[in-house]
């Protein structure tokens, strides 16, 4: 069996609230819950019913009353069951839900409703930050519900109308001719209501323009291209519609020292002629600091290296790839007398190896022919 939250804990408000504030926070918890902002949202319909039983008993002073005294058995053992489903609520609260999205009931709110619009942020991240990931706060301009109407378009204390040119139609009718013509309500815009005392903030739009901060947490292994998409973060909806979304564009500088190929980086390495012929250890940049990379004796230009695991996390699974490193051989300048002595004797060493090697081929082949 489950235990039912406290009333009051429910709506966060204390024992001594009126019915005033009751009707204050429970019309934010409906606007906040509502299924046409929460489509397929279980947890969202959940908070909306209990938000609603609660609202009916502490609004109701006679419920109000056996709750306080024997909490919710006594209200069972009164024949108390709360709501059925969420037409019960409706038709139960009607006037409020009329306030909130400016229609009755709640059937024609919910066929008016109006998903709000999708943003676009464009992101720029260094290197790093789209290797390892990083927490960004987005500061974005959107509309939002206005708070002072919440949404409704009418000054507080007043509601819309059924406009008078459409008869709450939302639309016309005009003949031409032998035909008849039927276009959106000039007037209403469609929306069969017409507001005589539009709210100051708002000027009746029932939105304002706001500037907002939003947190986003950047997962590592973006690059550029990457989109994130922030649910419900969008412009707000009309009519008690769900708000748009956020889509955060991702674009990733590029490195002095590293270049991306997919969850691998790559990395020239220069090494002087000596060190690619005689072999050396040498300390190598990575993505997480200094690591020592042994080069073998012969190393040739090109000849590629690999650090397993020091690479970019994947984004699907976290497995990061490798740092490969390409050997660049870099030609010595400004030498020394003694430098330039030296590499002339290596020079007649090679030159004497290569024409002993030559002088053998050719002794070789002329054994085979005389054979």
């Amino acid at each position: 069996m489950t235990t039912k939250r406290d009333y009051y804990e429910i709506l966060g408000v204390g024992k001594e609230a009126d019915n005033a504030e009751l009707k204050k926070v429970y019309r934010k918890l409906a606007l906040q819950y509502h299924p046409d902002r929460n489509p397929g949202n279980k947890e969202a319909e959940e908070k909306f019913k209990e938000a609603a039983e609660a609202y009916d008993v502490l609004g109701d002073s006679k419920k109000r009353g056996i709750y306080d005294q024997f909490g919710h058995k006594g209200l069972e053992g009164s024949g108390f069951s709360g709501f059925g489903g969420q037409e019960d609520i409706f038709s139960n609260f009607g006037d409020i839900f009329e306030n909130i999205f400016g229609f009755g009931g709640g059937r024609r709110s919910r066929s008016g409703a109006r998903k709000g619009g999708d943003l676009r942020y464009d992101l720029s991240l260094s290197f790093m930050e789209g290797a390892f990931g990083t927490d960004k706060d987005l500061t974005i301009e959107k509309m939002e519900v206005c708070p002072d109407c919440d949404g409704i378009g009418c000054e507080p204390g007043t509601k819309p109308e059924i406009c008078p040119h459409c008869n709450g139609t939302g639309q016309v009718t005009r003949s031409q001719g032998f035909f008849t013509v039927r276009t959106t309500c000039p007037n209403c815009r469609g929306n069969g209501q017409s507001i005589p005392h539009p709210c100051l903030k708002c000027r009746g739009t029932g939105q304002v323009m706001v500037t907002k901060t939003v947190a986003v947490k950047i997962p590592a292994g973006v690059d550029s291209g990457s989109r994130l998409r922030l649910t419900a973060e969008g412009e707000a909806g009309a009519y008690g519609g769900p708000p748009g979304d956020l889509y955060v564009f991702i674009d990733v500088d590029s490195h002095d020292f590293f270049e991306r190929d997919n969850t691998n980086v790559i990395c020239n390495i220069p090494v002087s002629f000596v060190q690619a012929a005689l072999g050396d250890d040498i300390k190598v940049q990575t993505l997480d600091g200094e690591k020592t990379l042994v080069i073998p004796k012969g190393t040739q230009p090109g000849d590629l290296f690999r650090f397993i695991g020091e690479g970019i996390p994947s984004l699907r699974g976290g497995r990061r790839g490798d740092q490969i490193m390409r050997m660049v051989i870099k030609t010595p300048t400004h030498l020394s007398k003694k430098q330039e002595k030296l590499l002339k004797e290596f020079a007649k060493i090679e030159s004497g190896k290569i024409a002993n090697k030559l002088k053998n081929f050719i002794k070789g082949t002329s054994a085979k022919s005389t054979g």
